[in-house]
């Protein structure tokens, strides 16, 4: 069996949830198991990546606007966590977004004193994207630290909430606007503003990973390509962007047709095994690849990049081998 590694794995410090009210709420309404495996570093994690046969998990904090003390709390936590297991787990800081100076400060902290091998952000900081230019210190930072940063979903901003209501439920709105549609769709939207505000001109070297399949991306992206030429004169195209600044793991997402589609649009270098844990169990993961290898899907040395050759490239980590 080949070695796994897993890039949007999670984690929650009951520090962080001590200081905000957001991210207590937040994770009181994940089930007590849940909350349980999610603030686990230790033994408990460690045997749950043998179920899935996981080489290394990256793990990663949020959610929530958290003060740029708290992050560094949460990343010394991390730290430790990996210091005890450093063959097994790896981490990606939290950063402060709210405050992009001091997030960019932590993302060096994290990088050059941690050994941390990127950042994990959320894709929206109360309803306001990152191609505002007070960002992009942060995105100027993992350039010159060649470090990824991996942009995941959250949840609605009451502003944007009210978007997803209709003629039904106040429940269904919660769902349209989070993991029912627009976890997915908003994060792919993202992708696109960056683009189109120019970020990717400004730093040629950036290294971005979204999740989920592409959160909607591959299926639409050929039309994109074209749709794009008209947003204004670009150094390099969507078409390049997509090629070499893009990862996309398959997080949470157990489907054989939606990689099928993603295969069909994206390098194989350039997509990467995930499992969601602990909302996806990695048994659950370890199932859909070896059903992978049985549809022929991926083979043979693709096969080797996508369990974890790609993340060792990606991230300069190495998959402890059975």
């Amino acid at each position: 069996m080949l070695p796994l590694i897993t890039l949007e794995e999670h984690f929650t410090s009951p520090k962080v949830s001590e200081v905000s009210v957001e991210a207590r709420e937040h994770y009181a309404k994940f089930p007590p198991h849940i909350r349980t495996k999610l603030e686990e570093l230790g033994e408990g994690r460690i045997k749950d990546l043998d179920k899935g046969n996981v080489s290394l998990q990256v793990i990663s904090h949020g959610p929530g606007d958290i003060p740029p003390s708290i992050c560094a709390v949460a990343n010394d936590d991390l730290a430790a966590a990996v210091s005890r297991n450093p063959t097994r787990l790896a981490g990606f800081a939290m950063l402060p977004m709210g405050e992009p100076a001091a997030a960019a400060k932590e993302l060096e902290r994290c990088v050059k004193e941690l050994g941390f091998v990127g950042a994990l952000v959320e894709n929206h900081l109360n309803g306001q994207f990152y191609d505002d230019e007070q960002f992009w210190t942060v995105f100027e930072t993992a350039q010159e630290l060649d470090v990824p940063i991996y942009i995941h979903p959250t949840f609605a901003s009451d502003s944007m909430l009210e978007h997803y209501k209709g003629n039904y439920d106040d429940s269904v709105a919660v769902a349209l606007s989070a993991y029912g549609w627009a976890w997915h769709t908003e994060t792919g939207h993202h992708i696109l503003r960056l683009f189109a505000s120019g970020l990717f001109d400004r730093f040629p070297r950036l290294k971005v990973v979204i999740g989920h399949m592409g959160e909607m991306l591959p299926f639409q992206i050929d039309r994109i390509f074209t749709i794009s030429e008209r947003w204004g004169a670009r150094q390099r195209s969507l078409r390049e962007v997509w090629k070499n600044n893009i990862w996309i793991t398959t997080s949470g997402m157990f489907s054989l047709n939606p990689l099928a589609c993603l295969l069909k649009s994206t390098s194989i270098e350039h997509v990467l095994y995930s499992v969601d844990y602990p909302f996806s169990a990695n048994e659950k993961g370890l199932a859909f690849f070896r059903e992978i290898e049985e549809s022929g899907l991926i083979i043979g040395e693709d096969l080797e990049l996508f369990a974890y050759k790609n993340a060792e490239n990606l991230l300069r980590v190495t998959a402890k081998r059975p």
